[in-house]
């Protein structure tokens, strides 16, 4: 992640050149990449982002001491999207002494919004490349490039309709989200009009959508959560045994309504998961707003425990029942009607 900018770049040097698709899409689980580990120190959550920068807290400047020994670099496909991780803050778009092929220079514009309503863009496959080889990843595969920029984009998309999730049920507030909730995770999707996991369409005219204001990578800071499911899987290995997360993102969100306007954070915790069959890697996005008040903890709360007492009390099974005795009623009427139809 991390791989927005805030200013267009340069006029590309070459047409427009399509995002990958087929091979380079991911599965429908969310992948991700894997963790870099982070940079000995960072700005401040708190720290203000000038107008027109990219949102994200960019690497500290390496020591001489690291320059004169790097860490080798990591192999595996999925390491190479470590440095989007801490991206650079101006990356050219111009092909290296030791490129062997050329690659796009067109970047794809997001469907995420940003704070002034325009919105984000991705980088061009030859800006990822250049970042890779400034980070030490000379042994990247030119070829891989346009597939590694097509996932990362899908990424991206998956994590923001995640949030669009939280900010359709509980944007009008807390009473309204617990309608929303009330019947379960499924019920719920459908109140909202969202139509697959992917769906980042707001619907409601009345409020306006929120926008990703900024966000920032912290890898080497696990969550609160994320710990205690460590803890957890020891204890019980069977039922919550997992891998920690690999990376750990913030997101800052501006949520409208009626009275106004508020930032709200958003934690993202990445899980890699069992492969395909295929051999394709599998990871799971965990997104949900930080505890940093009592609003944003009773969302949390509503969300899973409307869920867990839907299933645990029989929901689904009285759904199932509700829509056969609808049935058997439908029939019953058809009947009667035919009898009717018969008989005169």
């Amino acid at each position: 992640m991390g791989w927005f900018w805030a200013e267009t770049a340069a006029p590309a040097r070459m047409p427009p050149h399509p995002m990958p698709r087929g091979d380079a899409q991911p599965p429908p689980s969310c992948p991700m990449h894997k963790k870099m580990p982070a940079p000995p120190s960072r700005l401040p959550e708190s720290a203000s982002t000038p107008q027109g920068a990219c949102p994200y807290v960019p690497p500290d400047t390496p020591t001489p001491a690291s320059v004169s020994a790097p860490e080798p670099p990591k192999q595996g496909l999925l390491s190479r999207f470590n440095p989007l991780n801490n991206m650079f803050a101006e990356l050219s778009n111009d092909r290296p002494s030791t490129q062997t092929q050329d690659l796009p220079l067109s970047r794809e514009a997001s469907t995420i919004p940003k704070g002034d309503g325009s919105l984000w863009e991705y980088p061009s496959p030859q800006q990822m490349y250049n970042a890779m080889l400034r980070k030490g990843y000379t042994d990247t595969p030119v070829d891989a490039v346009e597939a590694m920029v097509g996932v990362h984009n899908f990424l991206n998309e998956g994590a923001w309709a995640e949030i669009i999730g939280w900010e359709r049920r509980f944007s009008r507030g807390l009473v309204e989200g617990y309608k929303i909730c009330a019947r379960g995770e499924e019920n719920a999707s459908a109140a909202i009009g969202q139509e697959d996991s992917f769906d980042t369409r707001w619907k409601d005219e009345e409020i306006p959508p929120p926008k990703l204001l900024r966000f920032t990578g912290r890898p080497d800071e696990p969550t609160p959560k994320s710990q205690i499911l460590q803890w957890l899987g020891k204890a019980w290995p069977g039922k919550f045994g997992t891998a920690p997360p690999f990376d750990r993102h913030d997101w800052f969100v501006q949520r409208c309504d009626k009275n106004g306007c508020r930032e709200i954070r958003y934690v993202i915790d990445y899980y890699e998961g069992e492969p395909e069959a295929t051999g394709e890697p599998v990871f799971y996005l965990d997104v949900r707003p930080a505890v940093d008040g009592p609003t944003p903890a009773a969302e949390r709360v509503v969300r899973w425990g409307t869920d867990v007492w839907w299933r645990a009390s029989g929901g689904v099974a009285r759904e199932i029942r509700k829509l056969e005795e609808a049935k058997k009623e439908q029939e019953q009427k058809q009947l009667e009607q035919e009898s009717i139809r018969k008989y005169n």
